[in-house]
């Protein structure tokens, strides 16, 4: 009898879809350049891409709001490099993966950081800033604890994260998995989607869609010029609605 004979003679489930549906990891191909993309999405903002989003049937794209910044930051977008840990007290073999996952880490990465729900530990300090901006990563976004802060900021790196403490990661917590599909709050972060971060917290645009959702959010951006500039010559709100204007 055959392996699939086998299984299907026990009724084992077939998990196949459900395993391509959660671990898929796009590699679209933009049509143009990956640098000019994410400049392009620097001249937005996060609400406006987020309102495109929501055109698109994607209410989930936002991260938690306990993800703040740490300074009152322009627009930075990067790609998607997911890191996963969890709170544990082992401690083996926690560096060697941790300088593997470092390694992996290249220029225009913007680290998104899963901690399983950690309150006790930091995954973010000064070395680890120190070592992304030499790797010309954009920005980290910690869903947990950051420390060295007085270091962060004098790198001028930017940093999202939920709380600050003293305590480090060893003996606290381990890194399990990184470049995978992650979820936090109700936002799934795949690896090479777009993370776009500014004053207003972080926000992730698939990959798959990005180039529409640009290019839609683009559009948005100088019909918005127009509405302010009719705001500004005290046009009535009446007057700014039959134009098409919205408020």
């Amino acid at each position: 009898m055959s392996v699939e004979q086998y299984k299907k003679e026990i009724g084992m489930m077939n998990l196949e879809k459900l395993i391509e549906t959660r671990e898929y990891i796009s590699k679209t191909k933009f049509p143009i350049d990956e640098k000019e993309l994410l400049q392009r999405f620097e001249q937005l903002y996060t609400g406006a891409v987020n309102d495109v989003l929501r055109e698109f049937c994607y209410l989930n794209q936002a991260l938690p709001r306990h993800i703040l910044p740490l300074r009152e930051y322009k627009t930075i977008a990067g790609f998607a490099f997911t890191v996963k840990s969890s709170p544990n007290v082992l401690i083996s073999g926690e560096m060697d993966f941790r300088s593997q996952m470092l390694d992996e880490l290249g220029e225009d990465a913007f680290v998104i950081w899963d901690t399983t729900k950690d309150e006790k530990a930091t995954l973010w300090g000064g070395v680890m800033t120190a070592t992304a901006k030499g790797k010309k990563v954009k920005a980290a976004c910690i869903d947990g604890g950051i420390r060295d802060t007085h270091q962060i900021l004098s790198a001028d790196f930017p940093v999202f994260y939920k709380y600050r403490i003293s305590n480090g990661s060893l003996g606290r917590c381990l890194i399990t998995h990184y470049q995978i599909p992650i979820l936090i709050g109700d936002a799934l972060i795949r690896p090479g989607d777009i993370i776009m971060g500014d004053i207003d917290g972080v926000l992730v645009v698939p990959r798959d869609i990005a180039y529409d959702v640009l290019l839609r959010a683009e559009e948005i951006r100088e019909n918005e010029k127009k509405i302010f500039s009719w705001v500004h010559e005290g046009q009535t709100i009446q007057e700014i609605k039959e134009k098409g204007g919205y408020f």
